[in-house]
């Protein structure tokens, strides 16, 4: 499990690496939206996604029981199957649809919701340069 600073407040937000390391962001839950959403601050971009996701990646990755590639792609541009990207905008996941709440900046799925489940120890994110993947761990660490 990453070592994580923030309580995912708005006021003290997780402080975050995206898997290859690269790029810091800061991610919080409000549960004052409708409905409850995971916020991702990126620089002056902000992405808004269900925070339902969270439970439902993790069952997904417990079903699936295996590594799954992360995969990472712009709303605009194709994801590739069979990655946590693909099934975050899957007209078969339990949303039936995207995660993401604002059109335009729905996507980038894999890239920023992975490492919210291994900071709060629901899964295991790979950190290499490339082709990262994740999976669940059998009981969260905290």
């Amino acid at each position: 499990m990453s070592a994580v600073k923030g309580l995912g407040t708005a006021a003290k937000p997780w402080q975050l690496k995206t898997p290859p390391g690269t790029s810091d962001y800061a991610a919080y839950r409000d549960d004052a939206a409708d409905p409850p959403a995971l916020v991702v601050q990126v620089g002056k971009t902000q992405l808004r996604y269900q925070w339902r996701c969270v439970e439902d990646l993790r069952a997904m990755l417990t079903k699936n029981g295996a590594w799954v590639p992360l995969g990472s792609a712009d709303e605009q541009k194709p994801a590739a199957a069979g990655t946590v990207e693909d099934w975050g905008r899957s007209p078969t996941n339990p949303v039936k649809g995207w995660y993401g709440l604002k059109k335009g900046l729905r996507g980038r799925f894999g890239m920023y919701v992975p490492p919210v489940l291994d900071a709060l120890g629901l899964a295991e994110v790979e950190h290499n340069p490339k082709n990262n993947r994740m999976r669940a761990l059998s009981k969260p660490e905290r």
